[in-house]
């Protein structure tokens, strides 16, 4: 077994002995990745998305850990999510649904003092009844939609939303924001058309502070920094731009065991429907992942797993709860029942998997299952 794997399966004592996978969280590169975003961004603020459990990575102890660092602006997606980190963090942290909220939250979501970012003019008027009914001011950031098309004010509700703000609010805005749709590319125009845009939105709203960077934004220049910067894959260590070395700190590795290893003849089909048919005789490992694990069924025939540096390719279709490798290349007898090979880590990136399997490092991230032994450190 590589040393290096050996470490990781050893290094915590709640680690469970004999699990198909072991899922690494690095913590301390967390922590190294959210200090390098806000030596970038000083003296705008850097908050954080951990949204979707922290991108699968686990938010509570994602967002201790940040906050350990110095982030008091926590962003998830649904109010649900909002719920379930409001203990994990003290009082002084902010959290916010990006999403805003459906009929019949609001009240519970003052209790709570969570933040909704609200997206259209139904959902102000829903939050404003809630401040009425509990005769107070309550806080709200106004999401503006500058050309993704997904959510935030529309262009044509904007007149009277600022006519609602002339005529005195009983909600509190604590700043306006938009997101970019292409800050992965930073040589994409629609950047600077969304930039534009959010420039004409706060002459039409003055005296608001902005926050407009996501992870790719960051990377765009000061000028789209706003005063609070909304990082998310870019903490994870994923690529913030396309194209580009990628500055980050991996977080997260990945390394799954061997069920069964064989030799199997020329002409052997593989998986489900034959779609592999072995051209000479060829020894084979099947590992405990598959779809249901986060290993994307488009990396059949694709993708690889390493072994010792050694490339394994993927042969065959990905099944529901495991995957077939071509170990020929490494020496007879050395993958075995137990065996783990690297999924993620210090030979495959979370793009690298991206790429072969023809989607988005956000994507990996998120669809890792639940089945792997966690370990933080």
């Amino acid at each position: 077994m590589d040393s290096d794997i050996l470490v990781s399966r050893t290094s915590t004592a709640t680690t469970m002995q004999g699990a198909t996978g072991y899922l690494t969280i690095d913590l301390a590169a967390l922590g190294r990745n959210y200090r390098k975003l806000v030596s970038m961004l000083a003296p705008v603020r850097a908050g954080a998305v951990v949204k979707a459990d922290a991108y699968g990575l686990g938010a509570d102890r994602v967002a201790r850990t940040l906050y350990s660092e110095g982030c008091r602006h926590f962003f998830v997606a649904q109010f649900v999510e909002a719920l379930r980190l409001r203990p994990a963090l003290a009082h002084d942290a902010q959290i916010f649904v990006l999403n805003g909220l459906q009929p019949g939250n609001e009240i519970a979501c003052a209790e709570m003092g969570i933040v909704p970012v609200l997206n259209s003019l139904a959902q102000w008027r829903q939050w404003s009844a809630a401040a009425r009914i509990l005769k107070r001011c309550l806080p709200a950031v106004l999401q503006f939609d500058t050309g993704m098309s997904r959510l935030g004010f529309p262009r044509e509700e904007r007149a009277e939303l600022a006519a609602a703000l002339r005529d005195g609010s009983n909600v509190e805005i604590l700043f306006i924001m938009s997101h970019l749709a292409s800050a992965d590319d930073m040589d994409s125009e629609q950047n600077g058309e969304q930039f534009a845009e959010m420039s004409r939105i706060a002459d039409e709203f003055p005296g608001f502070d902005i926050s407009f960077a996501n992870s790719g934004g960051v990377f765009l220049g000061d000028a789209y920094h706003g005063v609070l910067a909304r990082p998310g894959i870019a903490l994870y260590g994923g690529a913030p731009n396309a194209g580009e070395k990628n500055p980050m700190e991996s977080v997260v590795s990945l390394n799954v065991a061997v069920v069964q290893a064989r030799t199997v003849p020329a002409g052997a089909k593989i998986g489900y429907g034959g779609a592999h048919v072995t051209q000479r005789e060829t020894r084979l490992a099947t590992i405990a992942a598959g779809y249901a694990d986060g290993l994307p069924r488009s990396l059949s025939d694709r993708g690889a797993v390493y072994f010792k540096g050694i490339r394994l390719p993927i042969v065959g279709r990905v099944s529901m709860d495991s995957a077939t490798v071509d170990i020929s290349a490494l020496p007879e007898g050395a993958l075995t029942l137990g065996s783990l090979v690297e999924l993620l880590g210090r030979h495959q990136t979370l793009e690298d998997i991206a790429r072969d399997a023809g989607t988005i490092s956000y994507e990996i991230l998120t669809r890792l299952g639940d089945r792997y032994d966690r370990q933080y450190r």
